[in-house]
């Protein structure tokens, strides 16, 4: 039962998020798509915030109805846990270390994010967000 609640409520998601164009323009943008802008200031610098820098870099996968984050919710479904924990932000059981290992050398679908797809810095901001194991 709960199943078919949840999925009556994607549907109707979606019936909202891709309703009739406006005036024959292009539909809105399915909400995983969208992002805040860029935190302002100097990439490299250390001390920015991690939750504004992992919604702007891994939010196209891992925020709500991304790829990486229907993946992971599968998983730990399967492990038993809660589909919340399909959610990084979420997750109490990542190490700033594995999330920094995982972000460099990407995992399963995951492809590998460089120092110009995130730098140092912004990478120490993100896996100490994510990072609540310790």
């Amino acid at each position: 039962m709960k199943r078919i609640l949840f999925a009556a409520t994607l549907v109707a998601i979606g019936a909202v998020a891709y309703a009739e164009p406006p005036a024959g323009g292009p539909p809105p943008m399915p909400p995983y798509i969208l992002r805040p802008a860029a935190p302002e200031g100097d990439r490299l610098a250390p001390g920015r915030d991690g939750k504004a820098l992992f919604e702007v870099h891994c939010g196209y996968c891992h925020l709500v109805g991304g790829m990486g984050t229907n993946l992971l919710t599968k998983q730990q479904m399967m492990a038993g846990n809660p589909p919340e924990k399909g959610l990084l932000s979420n997750r109490e059981d990542l190490t700033a270390d594995y999330v920094k290992a995982v972000v460099r050398m990407g995992k399963g679908a995951m492809p590998q994010q460089t120092k110009v797809d995130l730098t140092d810095a912004e990478l120490e901001a993100v896996s100490k967000y994510l990072g609540k194991a310790g």
